[in-house]
């Protein structure tokens, strides 16, 4: 994914945060499992920075039959 700063001062640090959705097979949404990973910082004003994550769910969580869908993703930097 792609964070670009569009602020007018760098970004130092910050937090992404995952919601990854357990859904069944009759795509009912069962629960939802929360994790976050450092951002790409530094990132310059008016700059971006791309990164790639795995986010991962225990397979007790996901039983025959089911998927997972990351379906929000936010930031929070400093």
């Amino acid at each position: 994914m792609t964070f670009r700063n569009t602020g007018g001062s760098p970004v130092t640090s910050g937090t992404a945060s995952f919601a990854t959705h357990v859904i069944g097979a009759l795509g009912i949404d069962w629960g939802t499992v929360t994790t976050t990973q450092p951002l790409p910082a530094p990132i310059a004003a008016g700059a971006s920075r791309k990164r790639t994550y795995t986010v991962c769910v225990e397979s007790w969580r996901v039983p025959l039959g089911m998927r997972v869908d990351t379906r929000e993703v936010t930031a929070s930097w400093r």
